[in-house]
Protein backbone atom coordinates (compact mmCIF):
# COMPACT_ATOMS: atom_id res chain seq x y z
CA UNK A 1 0.00 0.00 0.00
CA UNK A 2 1.15 3.39 -0.61
CA UNK A 3 -0.49 4.88 2.74
CA UNK A 4 -2.11 3.55 5.24
CA UNK A 5 -4.88 5.38 7.26
CA UNK A 6 -4.99 5.05 11.43
CA UNK A 7 -7.92 6.01 12.92
CA UNK A 8 -9.15 6.23 16.34
CA UNK A 9 -12.33 8.07 17.75
CA UNK A 10 -10.60 9.35 21.18
CA UNK A 11 -6.94 10.06 21.83
CA UNK A 12 -6.07 7.27 24.27
CA UNK A 13 -7.36 5.03 21.62
CA UNK A 14 -4.47 5.79 19.19
CA UNK A 15 -1.40 5.25 22.00
CA UNK A 16 1.95 6.31 20.98
CA UNK A 17 1.68 6.11 17.53
CA UNK A 18 1.99 9.82 17.08
CA UNK A 19 5.23 9.50 18.99
CA UNK A 20 6.23 6.74 16.58
CA UNK A 21 5.53 9.03 14.04
CA UNK A 22 7.84 11.71 15.23
CA UNK A 23 10.44 9.55 16.22
CA UNK A 24 10.44 8.22 12.38
CA UNK A 25 11.10 11.45 11.16
CA UNK A 26 9.35 14.63 10.38
CA UNK A 27 5.42 14.65 10.78
CA UNK A 28 2.94 17.03 8.71
CA UNK A 29 0.15 17.96 10.93
CA UNK A 30 -2.89 19.46 8.23
CA UNK A 31 -6.65 20.64 9.75
CA UNK A 32 -9.14 19.70 7.44
CA UNK A 33 -12.66 19.99 8.91
CA UNK A 34 -12.12 20.38 12.52
CA UNK A 35 -9.66 17.35 12.39
CA UNK A 36 -6.12 17.19 12.32
CA UNK A 37 -4.55 14.57 10.31
CA UNK A 38 -0.74 14.02 10.94
CA UNK A 39 1.35 12.28 7.76
CA UNK A 40 4.29 10.61 8.32
CA UNK A 41 5.85 7.19 8.63
CA UNK A 42 6.06 4.35 11.01
CA UNK A 43 9.23 1.79 10.50
CA UNK A 44 8.88 2.90 6.86
CA UNK A 45 5.25 2.79 6.56
CA UNK A 46 3.71 5.80 5.56
CA UNK A 47 0.94 6.38 7.13
CA UNK A 48 -1.69 9.41 8.60
CA UNK A 49 -3.07 9.14 11.60
CA UNK A 50 -6.33 11.20 12.66
CA UNK A 51 -8.96 11.28 15.37
CA UNK A 52 -12.45 10.23 13.96
CA UNK A 53 -14.12 11.30 16.83
CA UNK A 54 -17.42 9.53 18.52
CA UNK A 55 -20.08 8.26 16.02
CA UNK A 56 -20.80 6.90 12.18
CA UNK A 57 -21.08 10.23 10.86
CA UNK A 58 -17.55 11.42 12.40
CA UNK A 59 -16.09 8.17 11.10
CA UNK A 60 -18.06 8.00 7.57
CA UNK A 61 -16.30 11.82 7.13
CA UNK A 62 -13.02 11.37 8.15
CA UNK A 63 -12.84 8.29 6.48
CA UNK A 64 -13.80 9.87 3.02
CA UNK A 65 -11.00 12.48 3.73
CA UNK A 66 -8.42 9.75 4.65
CA UNK A 67 -9.49 8.42 0.68
CA UNK A 68 -9.54 11.56 -1.31
CA UNK A 69 -7.15 14.18 0.46
CA UNK A 70 -4.87 12.57 1.65
CA UNK A 71 -5.17 9.17 -1.20
CA UNK A 72 -5.24 6.54 1.97
CA UNK A 73 -5.62 3.24 0.33
CA UNK A 74 -6.34 1.46 3.45
CA UNK A 75 -7.74 2.30 6.74
CA UNK A 76 -7.27 0.86 9.88
CA UNK A 77 -9.56 1.70 12.90
CA UNK A 78 -8.01 1.37 16.42
CA UNK A 79 -10.45 1.46 19.84
CA UNK A 80 -12.23 0.17 22.45
CA UNK A 81 -16.02 -1.85 22.49
CA UNK A 82 -17.96 -3.25 25.11
CA UNK A 83 -18.73 -6.88 24.68
CA UNK A 84 -21.86 -8.48 23.54
CA UNK A 85 -20.98 -12.33 23.30
CA UNK A 86 -20.62 -14.59 26.26
CA UNK A 87 -17.88 -15.74 25.73
CA UNK A 88 -16.24 -12.12 25.39
CA UNK A 89 -14.93 -10.47 27.96
CA UNK A 90 -12.95 -7.11 29.30
CA UNK A 91 -9.52 -7.12 28.36
CA UNK A 92 -9.84 -9.50 25.33
CA UNK A 93 -9.31 -8.28 21.86
CA UNK A 94 -11.58 -7.99 18.70
CA UNK A 95 -11.05 -8.20 15.39
CA UNK A 96 -13.88 -7.89 13.10
CA UNK A 97 -14.08 -10.02 9.92
CA UNK A 98 -17.56 -7.90 8.73
CA UNK A 99 -19.93 -5.00 10.63
CA UNK A 100 -22.83 -3.95 10.15
CA UNK A 101 -24.94 -1.03 11.75
CA UNK A 102 -27.18 -2.84 14.98
CA UNK A 103 -29.30 0.73 14.68
CA UNK A 104 -30.53 0.91 11.09
CA UNK A 105 -33.90 -0.19 10.49
CA UNK A 106 -35.62 1.15 6.77
CA UNK A 107 -37.87 -1.08 7.08
CA UNK A 108 -40.71 -1.36 5.33
CA UNK A 109 -39.19 -0.16 2.62
CA UNK A 110 -35.58 -2.39 3.01
CA UNK A 111 -35.08 -4.92 5.54
CA UNK A 112 -34.07 -4.37 9.34
CA UNK A 113 -30.35 -3.62 9.03
CA UNK A 114 -29.98 -3.49 5.14
CA UNK A 115 -28.17 -0.23 4.18
CA UNK A 116 -30.92 1.28 1.35
CA UNK A 117 -29.86 0.63 -2.52
CA UNK A 118 -26.93 -1.42 -1.69
CA UNK A 119 -28.24 -4.59 -1.16
CA UNK A 120 -26.55 -5.52 1.67
CA UNK A 121 -26.36 -5.26 5.83
CA UNK A 122 -22.66 -6.73 6.19
CA UNK A 123 -19.58 -5.59 5.30
CA UNK A 124 -16.37 -7.34 5.23
CA UNK A 125 -13.09 -6.25 6.79
CA UNK A 126 -10.36 -6.91 4.09
CA UNK A 127 -8.87 -10.35 5.36
CA UNK A 128 -5.14 -9.72 5.02
CA UNK A 129 -5.31 -6.12 6.86
CA UNK A 130 -7.21 -8.40 9.41
CA UNK A 131 -4.78 -11.14 9.86
CA UNK A 132 -2.13 -8.85 10.14
CA UNK A 133 -4.14 -6.85 12.76
CA UNK A 134 -4.89 -10.20 14.42
CA UNK A 135 -1.92 -11.41 14.64
CA UNK A 136 -0.22 -8.58 16.38
CA UNK A 137 -2.54 -8.91 18.69
CA UNK A 138 -2.16 -12.68 19.69
CA UNK A 139 1.67 -11.54 19.90
CA UNK A 140 1.15 -8.87 22.16
CA UNK A 141 -1.64 -10.95 24.39
CA UNK A 142 1.54 -13.72 24.39
CA UNK A 143 4.11 -11.63 24.93
CA UNK A 144 2.41 -9.19 27.88
CA UNK A 145 -1.38 -10.80 28.45
CA UNK A 146 -0.06 -12.22 31.96
CA UNK A 147 1.38 -9.12 32.72
CA UNK A 148 -1.68 -7.43 31.83
CA UNK A 149 -3.50 -9.58 34.00
CA UNK A 150 -2.00 -9.04 37.05
CA UNK A 151 -1.30 -5.02 36.61
CA UNK A 152 -4.99 -4.32 35.49
CA UNK A 153 -7.05 -7.42 37.85
CA UNK A 154 -8.64 -9.21 34.44
CA UNK A 155 -8.46 -12.83 33.02
CA UNK A 156 -5.81 -13.10 30.90
CA UNK A 157 -7.17 -11.81 27.62
CA UNK A 158 -7.72 -13.52 24.30
CA UNK A 159 -8.24 -12.73 20.27
CA UNK A 160 -11.60 -13.10 18.66
CA UNK A 161 -12.67 -12.91 15.39
CA UNK A 162 -15.93 -12.33 14.00
CA UNK A 163 -18.80 -9.55 13.89
CA UNK A 164 -18.72 -6.48 15.42
CA UNK A 165 -21.60 -3.96 15.34
CA UNK A 166 -21.76 -0.20 15.23
CA UNK A 167 -24.75 2.28 16.29
CA UNK A 168 -25.17 5.80 17.36
CA UNK A 169 -25.29 5.27 20.79
CA UNK A 170 -23.51 3.99 23.73
CA UNK A 171 -25.23 0.46 25.20
CA UNK A 172 -25.12 0.68 28.88
CA UNK A 173 -28.02 -1.61 29.75
CA UNK A 174 -28.73 -5.51 30.53
CA UNK A 175 -31.78 -5.05 28.75
CA UNK A 176 -30.26 -3.12 25.81
CA UNK A 177 -27.12 -5.47 25.49
CA UNK A 178 -29.77 -8.68 25.90
CA UNK A 179 -31.88 -7.27 23.05
CA UNK A 180 -28.22 -7.01 20.59
CA UNK A 181 -27.79 -10.73 21.52
CA UNK A 182 -31.08 -11.48 20.90
CA UNK A 183 -31.28 -9.99 17.89
CA UNK A 184 -28.08 -10.24 16.11
CA UNK A 185 -26.67 -13.68 18.63
CA UNK A 186 -23.23 -13.56 16.06
CA UNK A 187 -22.08 -10.61 17.60
CA UNK A 188 -18.88 -10.18 19.36
CA UNK A 189 -18.95 -6.39 20.27
CA UNK A 190 -20.73 -2.94 19.98
CA UNK A 191 -19.11 0.74 19.37
CA UNK A 192 -20.04 3.59 17.59
CA UNK A 193 -17.84 3.86 14.29
CA UNK A 194 -16.85 0.41 12.65
CA UNK A 195 -19.23 -0.42 10.06
CA UNK A 196 -19.40 3.04 8.91
CA UNK A 197 -15.64 2.95 7.98
CA UNK A 198 -16.62 -0.76 6.14
CA UNK A 199 -19.79 1.13 4.54
CA UNK A 200 -17.84 4.37 3.22
CA UNK A 201 -14.63 1.73 2.38
CA UNK A 202 -16.49 -0.94 0.84
CA UNK A 203 -18.00 2.34 -1.37
CA UNK A 204 -14.85 3.26 -2.73
CA UNK A 205 -12.93 -0.25 -2.73
CA UNK A 206 -10.60 0.69 -0.42
CA UNK A 207 -9.78 -1.81 2.27
CA UNK A 208 -9.99 -1.61 5.84
CA UNK A 209 -9.91 -3.68 9.41
CA UNK A 210 -10.80 -2.47 12.60
CA UNK A 211 -9.85 -3.92 15.64
CA UNK A 212 -11.28 -3.42 19.40
CA UNK A 213 -10.38 -4.21 22.99
CA UNK A 214 -13.21 -4.87 25.28
CA UNK A 215 -13.24 -1.96 27.78
CA UNK A 216 -16.82 -2.99 29.17
CA UNK A 217 -19.78 -5.45 28.82
CA UNK A 218 -22.17 -2.95 27.32
CA UNK A 219 -24.64 -3.43 30.37
CA UNK A 220 -25.45 -1.09 33.56
CA UNK A 221 -21.59 -0.97 34.91
CA UNK A 222 -20.42 0.06 31.44
CA UNK A 223 -20.02 4.08 31.81
CA UNK A 224 -17.70 3.42 34.88
CA UNK A 225 -16.09 0.69 33.23
CA UNK A 226 -15.47 2.33 29.92
CA UNK A 227 -14.27 5.56 31.67
CA UNK A 228 -11.57 3.66 33.89
CA UNK A 229 -10.40 1.19 31.33
CA UNK A 230 -10.34 4.08 28.81
CA UNK A 231 -7.32 5.72 30.87
CA UNK A 232 -6.02 3.06 32.77
CA UNK A 233 -4.97 0.40 29.84
CA UNK A 234 -6.79 1.41 26.02
CA UNK A 235 -3.42 3.29 25.76
CA UNK A 236 -1.54 0.24 26.62
CA UNK A 237 -3.13 -2.09 24.11
CA UNK A 238 -3.45 0.22 21.17
CA UNK A 239 0.53 0.98 21.72
CA UNK A 240 1.40 -2.57 22.03
CA UNK A 241 -0.62 -3.50 18.68
CA UNK A 242 0.10 -1.19 16.85
CA UNK A 243 3.83 -1.58 17.27
CA UNK A 244 3.61 -5.14 16.59
CA UNK A 245 1.51 -4.47 13.40
CA UNK A 246 4.26 -1.94 11.99
CA UNK A 247 6.82 -4.39 12.86
CA UNK A 248 5.41 -7.45 10.38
Amino acid sequence: MKRLGVMAALPQELGDLLTQMRASGDVQTVTLGQREYHVGAVRGANVVATLARVGKVAAATTASALIHAFEADAIVFTGVAGGVHADVRVGDIVVADSLMQHDLDASPLFPRYEVPLLNRSRFDADRALSAALANAAQAFIAEEGQALAARFSIDKPRVHRGLIVSGDQFIASAGSVNALRDALPNALAVEMEGAALAQVCYEYGVPCAVVRTISDTADAEAPASFAEFLIAIASTYSSGMLARFFKA
